[in-house]
């Protein structure tokens, strides 16, 4: 059995705009049912999604165990309002509106509660991402709160900095965690936190001509490196391909990214990191 440790089920792997038209009046249930067969025939028997604004994930989930497939999700991703998030969940300004959607979560069924605590990558700058990270006393709270109302937390996020500041946090798992240098690292494997470093989006795009080929080889390669030293210093890491994304498809995507992982982690290490993640992100 493999596990999808991170996946977008809303998304396609072809265009944005396409998948929310799909499901802007309502989740289309022959969408997710047709995903669901693509993801049993690849023999994947555990997903965890990231979440969307239009209730695809929490219907997956509803159905999934129709398949064979334990599917868990935070029902939406929760991004402080201005900043990146918009199309996988919902925005909030200050901290009672924070509250309020991690209640909406519970009252929804959802699994966990996932927070957008940076930006993403510029695929055509190494280095840079698309916007400010959350400010580390904010990011605590956040997660002191869903911790408190007995929920794990996924975070988006990357960058050394912020990386460390998400680790110091208690959060449960660090979701792509790119840019991270020594220390971020050392503090990843003295903590419970478990890195899912999400290569196929970078390594699925090399060669299609949308970005620079040179940044992106950089990219994955660096991140490749952090990953062995991570598992030499024995910290945790789960294959999760962001399925949904710029050619990484539902099914296949994981299949690439255990390639990717391959070369850094030990099968040993990948199973160990499978079984945290299935521990921490249990069902409420």
């Amino acid at each position: 059995m493999l596990y999808e440790c991170h996946a977008h089920i809303m998304l396609d792997g072809v265009s944005q705009k396409d998948a929310q038209s799909r499901h802007a009046n309502g989740p289309d249930e022959s969408w997710v049912r047709a995903k669901l067969e693509e993801y049993k025939a690849a023999c994947v028997g555990y997903i965890r999604d990231g979440g969307d604004k239009f209730g695809v994930s929490v219907l997956a989930a509803r159905i999934a165990g129709e398949y064979g497939i334990t599917f868990r999700t935070p029902c939406f991703a929760i991004h402080r309002k201005g900043r990146y998030g918009n199309m996988l969940g919902h925005a909030y300004e200050d901290m009672r509106e924070y509250r309020n959607l991690v209640s909406e979560v519970k009252e929804q069924g959802g699994d966990f509660i996932k927070i957008m605590a940076t930006g993403i990558l510029d695929f055509n700058e190494y280095g840079k991402l698309t916007s400010e990270a959350l400010d580390e006393a904010e990011l605590e709270e956040m997660v002191r709160i869903a911790h408190g109302e007995g929920f794990a937390v996924m975070a988006h996020c990357n960058g050394a900095d912020n990386i460390k500041a998400a680790v110091a946090a208690g959060v449960d798992s660090i979701e792509h965690g790119f840019y991270a240098d020594e220390q971020a690292l050392a503090d990843l494997a003295a903590s419970n936190t478990v890195l899912v470093p999400t290569f196929a989006p970078i390594c699925n795009l090399i060669g299609r001509g949308l970005f620079h080929d040179d940044v992106l080889r950089r990219i994955a390669e660096q991140h490749a490196l952090d990953l062995a030293r991570l598992n030499y210093i024995g910290g945790a890491a789960a294959p999760g391909s962001d399925a949904g994304a710029m050619n990484v498809y539902h099914g296949a995507g994981i299949k690439d990214e255990y390639g990717y992982m391959k070369a850094a982690v030990s099968d040993d290490a990948l199973r160990e990191g499978e079984g945290l993640i299935e521990l921490l992100f249990q069902r409420r």
